[in-house]
């Protein structure tokens, strides 16, 4: 099953900017952002501020490594 891809854009340190991310990995921010206690913007922002590269595959990474730290998965809303 291939994943739609959605373009956004976001305000990051008052730059604008975009990034394309498939739809299961937004879900997934926004599920890290609320379990969090932060905002979709301020989560992306901080991946941003430690990433090297690409944002789109830093956040890619970043939600990967939440599933392995056990932060995301099974049962995990």
């Amino acid at each position: 099953m291939a994943a739609t891809i959605r373009k956004r854009s976001v305000m990051i340190a008052g730059h604008p900017t975009s990034l394309s991310l498939e739809e299961p990995f937004w879900e997934d921010l926004r599920k890290i952002a609320r379990r969090r206690g932060v905002s979709l913007k301020a989560l992306v922002g901080a991946v941003d501020a430690g990433r090297s590269g690409n944002l789109s595959s830093a956040l890619r990474l970043f939600v990967l490594d939440c599933y392995r730290s056990g932060e995301l998965g099974p049962g995990v809303a």
